[in-house]
């Protein structure tokens, strides 16, 4: 097949590499310039790794080698001190990210198309793989068939990174004359690290956030994360002279059906889920997979997408329900911000639970403990049973 894919993002380029694979003829069209992407650092885990292991080994070797790989979770709340948590994954740059998947396609005989667009129904092509993001023309033009719908979150956030490494993930939280702001923060090569900023909308306008330009934003926001930056500067995209920072509101995307047509949707063109669980690159990865593997074998184009809207929907539903509640929690930091440091740490290390919201967080807190300590208890139950029957078999024998 003749196979044009719509945006250079990790979706589009993973799926160009695989289906060249399989002897389709594919053309990855991106409309920004080869090496200009927005975003610092993603991060992603084990699992993905063994993913890409199976599907392309190559291209897996590449970014194993180099992702940058963090250890342990820190959560520093102002005033009370910090906690560490066992943690672990792996942080690379996008645009790393992106010139290793862009060279992997291209030696496998993909054409890559920059400073181009593609007008939906434009491509001369037997199917067109919009991966074009949260914005997807492609996904608009098609919307009455799609049926996408859009959740705005009320927190504001902003994507900077700094020239501190983070070894760990940070969770810092600042308090300021105007309520309570938190980073996330993690190192993604050996010179920088991504921080992203995120606070209430009532914080945001009340420290001026809204009316400043990028340079004294950073400036503020220097300040008040100065314990955590050790003096290292906050970095922003460029922009225009007393522009302001990109701050955004995080708008989570669902569509009830992934194609139409010759058109199917991948990445964040078919879904988005809060960056507070870092799993946006993965699920766009994972998107390109899927397509892949239900195209294999005979071209019976529309039962293929039907499988592939199917698989990944199914697998999507625990990270769409883990997002949901991670950025309800985070929009409800005033419930939980007040308990000690200890049991803070446990409350946001659990953001996901859809528990959390219907129990006193105190009350979650000791039930866990308790769950925590039955688990233990049963645990060791259930070895010395194991040793006490290993013992009698060794016995009788």
């Amino acid at each position: 097949m003749r196979i044009t894919a719509v945006g250079g993002g990790p979706a589009g380029l993973y799926a160009a590499v695989l289906l060249a694979q399989q002897g389709h003829d594919v053309t990855v069209v991106e409309r920004n310039p080869a090496g200009v992407t927005h975003g610092w650092g993603v991060v992603f885990w084990e699992p993905l790794l063994a993913s890409l292991r199976e599907s392309d080994p190559v291209s897996a070797a590449q970014i194993a080698d180099a992702a940058f790989a963090w250890d342990g979770q820190d959560v520093d709340v102002e005033g009370r001190g910090r906690v560490a948590r066992p943690s672990g994954g792996y942080s690379i740059s996008r645009q790393r990210l992106l010139d290793l998947l862009t060279a992997r396609a291209q030696e496998l005989g993909v054409h890559t198309v920059f400073e181009h667009d593609v007008a939906p129904g434009e491509a001369e092509a037997d199917l067109v793989i919009a991966a074009d993001g949260v914005g997807s023309a492609h996904r608009r033009a098609l919307a009455d068939d799609l049926g996408p719908t859009v959740d705005v979150g009320t927190n504001k956030y902003v994507w900077l990174a700094t020239t501190k490494v983070y070894t760990s993930f940070l969770f810092a939280f600042v308090r300021s004359s105007a309520g309570w702001l938190w980073c996330h923060a993690y190192g993604y090569d050996a010179d920088h690290s991504t921080f992203i900023v995120e606070c209430s909308p009532q914080t945001w306008r009340a420290l001026g956030l809204d009316r400043m330009g990028a340079e004294e934003s950073r400036e503020l926001l220097e300040r008040l994360f100065a314990r955590h930056l050790d003096g290292h500067p906050l970095v922003g995209l460029p922009t225009e002279p007393d522009a302001p920072l990109p701050w955004l509101e995080f708008r989570t995307l669902h569509c009830e059906r992934w194609w139409s047509g010759r058109t199917v949707l991948a990445g964040d063109a078919a879904h988005t889920t809060h960056f507070a669980i870092g799993s946006g690159t993965t699920l766009a990865l994972g998107d390109a997979i899927a397509l892949a593997r239900a195209l294999e074998g005979p071209a019976d184009v529309p039962a293929a997408l039907e499988r592939y809207q199917a698989d990944r929907q199914a697998a999507l539903a625990p990270s769409r329900r883990d997002a949901r509640n991670s950025a309800r929690w985070l929009e409800d930091l005033e419930r939980y911000i007040d308990t000690d440091v200890d049991s803070f740490a446990t409350l946001l290390h659990r953001r996901c639970s859809s528990l959390l919201a219907h129990l006193p967080p105190t009350v979650y807190v000791k039930a866990r403990e308790v769950a925590e300590r039955s688990g233990a208890a049963r645990r060791v139950w259930s070895q010395a049973s194991a040793l006490r029957r290993s013992a009698l078999v060794r016995r009788g024998s």
